[in-house]
């Protein structure tokens, strides 16, 4: 009996992810409400807190989907082009990032939209989703600066991951101080290819 209460659990549990993702992907991380999910979940909205702490554990659940899926697309981006530079290699990269981004833009939005405390609420598999994405940039960096320490290396990649995402971002968001949206791609080579060739 406990088998099958536990089976019923885990449907559900990946029943909400999906549906939440759907929600996220049409309309952003203000569509994902208990009573909706419940509804189309056609459970009762006390059954969500069964599986879930809160809401915010779902969403935490669909980021972690995205981060994978970004991982994948990176990974495709460069899939072998063994013959590219490690400034290539990150340029290819950055644009993969962009195009994932502007092409999923709600769910790209998601994984920075929810307030999480780095000290408290993030669970240890998705800081590890997040240094898998981090590993595709530092490697290629390594190559770039083989003398600097692992601790500066570390501070490189996220340091060049937020250089990118901050053009992504003003971008895509139309900011005042965007460049336009074509200029994107150039603009981001611009950046690695001023920090990474010498």
């Amino acid at each position: 009996m406990a088998g099958k209460v536990e089976k019923r659990r885990e449907d559900l549990r990946v029943r909400l992810i999906e549906i939440a993702e759907k929600r996220i992907s049409e309309g952003g991380i203000t569509h994902v409400r208990a009573r909706d999910l419940a509804t189309e979940a056609e459970c009762a909205v006390g059954a969500i807190y069964n599986v879930f702490g809160d809401l915010n554990d779902i969403i935490i659940a669909v980021n972690g989907r995205t981060f994978s899926r970004i991982g994948k697309t990176v990974a495709a981006s460069i899939k072998d082009q063994d013959d590219l530079s490690p400034t290539d290699v990150l340029i290819k990269m950055s644009h993969a990032y962009l195009h994932f981004a502007s092409e999923h833009k709600n769910e790209w939005r998601t994984l920075f939209d929810l307030q999480m405390s780095i000290d408290r609420d993030v669970p240890d598999w998705y800081m590890a989703e997040l240094q898998r994405l981090f590993q595709f940039i530092y490697k290629p960096l390594q190559q770039v600066f083989p003398d600097m320490s692992e601790t500066d290396l570390a501070l490189m990649t996220r340091s060049l991951f937020s250089s990118v995402h901050g053009i992504v971002l003003l971008g895509l968001e139309r900011r005042i101080s965007a460049v336009p949206t074509e200029e994107l791609e150039r603009m981001i080579e611009m950046v690695l290819r001023k920090v990474t060739e010498k």
